[in-house]
């Protein structure tokens, strides 16, 4: 239970460890946006959050957002690392993030898509594409508990704009038995993209 007053904080590591999903609750039109990521003295990764664009419509529920925040120089994602959080009106919260072998910052990203556990239910998937058409997620089942299906809506009749950028996307997994441990996720539908599924490993 985080304490009255705190920002309640969740983290996953996405990209190859090029990327960190930093997840809070609030609006989930309004989702926050991160303007600073600074390795402090203590190795702690401070997280500035901003409330995004000032003309969004915040919608009047309670729900968890994620937020891509860059890994900077100095994170080593191999080990342990704490992450302070601090929203624009001043909330702070903080979260620790298991270190992953294999993982490395930096560098450039081959645009593949990722997953990242973020908590026991709730799985963050980075794709990458239009940054007005996000993955809108239509149905989500489980063979087994190593084995996660979701399925993206189709957007046929949006506009989209023509640009590269990564979107990233929740996936709640309550229910389903999902295991944390060597669990891949099958990514399918969302028009021409996952026409042909693509399965990753779920990171954590």
């Amino acid at each position: 239970m985080t304490p009255a007053g705190e920002l309640e904080v969740e983290a996953g590591w996405l990209d190859g460890g090029r990327q960190i999903a930093l997840v809070t609750w609030g609006s989930s039109g309004c989702v926050p946006t991160a303007t600073d990521a600074t390795v402090q003295a203590d190795g702690a990764l401070a997280v500035t959050l901003d409330d995004g664009p000032a003309d969004t419509a915040c919608t009047a529920d309670y729900a968890p957002r994620v937020t891509l925040v860059p890994v900077p120089e100095g994170v080593v994602p191999t080990k342990d690392l704490d992450l302070v959080v601090t929203d624009a009106h001043g909330t702070r919260g903080d979260t620790d993030l298991d270190g992953v072998a294999g993982l490395v910052a930096g560098g450039a990203t081959d645009y593949a898509p990722s997953a990242g556990w973020v908590d026991d239910d709730l799985i963050a998937v980075l794709t990458w594409g239009s940054s007005s058409c996000a993955p809108v997620v239509s149905e989500v089942s489980a063979s087994d508990p190593k084995n996660v299906t979701v399925t993206f809506a189709d957007q046929d009749d949006k506009p989209c704009t023509m640009d590269m950028a990564p979107r990233a996307t929740l996936v709640s997994v309550a229910g389903l038995g999902a295991d944390d441990d060597g669990t891949t996720i099958t990514l399918s539908g969302a028009d021409a993209q996952f026409a042909t599924p693509v399965t990753v490993p779920v990171i954590g």
